[in-house]
């Protein structure tokens, strides 16, 4: 028996990762997982830069419109949801397709999770309330007090990735670090990874661009359409936060449109 391939398309945003998928898709008459943590949603589309409806039409799609906004969307539910697609992906073909975009998706589709407590409702809540209220400057000084290690070596830039850090310690007076135990999951299918890299200026003069067309397309309309919605998880995200403060009053359109920018870039 021929070993099936999963091959993995890594890269920056705006790199071309893709259109690069649907021409290796359709190469291998195979079918694509996307592995974007915000494509799932079928409520987004201009701001997260989904496929087109064509290009939808010319090669399947796993998790891209799967899933709702009021729906709770993790890495653990994209590892459970990814290996069932790619095994059924299998039955007709030796090779599948992910297109990523969350490097946190990819590895534990590569490499599987480690298993992290639950956190009890009384704390989710508590966090989740003081968040609201304080905002991240609050967020970022709460973990540097409580949780020294997460603060120097986590993810200190994704208010996800931080408020789940600080539910984690305050329920278990662990670091969510110290859950990492490094032992990789095996697979039963070869891996391969192709990074699409382009010339910073490049990369940089392509995501200001898609940014212009966005709003051309409708941006602002969409956000405007998600702004009662903004507490959710799935709307704290480029595209829509800098949107939303603009509809609070916060900042003009311009800036807030120049804050999408810089925010994709880094």
């Amino acid at each position: 028996m021929r070993k099936k391939t999963c091959i993995i398309i890594s890269g920056a945003t705006a790199v071309g990762k893709t259109s690069y998928g649907i021409e290796l898709a359709e190469k291998h008459r195979t079918q694509i997982i996307s592995a974007d943590s915000r494509q799932c949603y079928k409520e987004l589309n201009i701001g997260v830069a989904k496929p087109t409806s064509e290009q939808l039409a010319r090669v399947r799609h796993f998790f891209v419109n799967s899933h709702s906004i009021h729906e709770e969307v993790n890495t653990k539910i994209f590892e459970h949801y990814a290996l069932g697609a790619v095994n059924e992906i299998f039955h007709s073909n030796d090779v599948a397709i992910i297109v990523g975009g969350t490097g946190l998706y990819v590895n534990a589709f590569s490499h599987g999770l480690d298993e992290i407590p639950q956190v009890s409702y009384s704390v989710r809540k508590e966090v989740d309330e003081m968040y609201r209220n304080d905002g991240i400057g609050w967020l970022r000084e709460k973990i540097r007090q409580e949780d020294p290690l997460y603060f120097e070596n986590g993810e200190m830039e994704n208010p996800r990735r931080m408020l789940r850090a600080l539910e984690v310690k305050l329920e278990t007076g662990k670091s969510i670090l110290d859950f990492h135990s490094g032992k990789k999951s095996k697979r039963n299918f070869e891996i391969t990874k192709i990074k699409l890299e382009l010339p910073r200026n490049t990369l940089y003069e392509r995501i200001n661009s898609r940014v212009d067309v966005m709003m051309e397309n409708g941006l602002l309309e969409e956000a405007r359409s998600l702004f009662q919605f903004r507490h959710l998880n799935a709307l704290q995200t480029v595209g829509y936060k800098e949107l939303f403060d603009h509809f609070l009053g916060n900042t003009s359109l311009d800036e807030a449109v120049s804050q999408i920018k810089k925010n994709t870039r880094n």
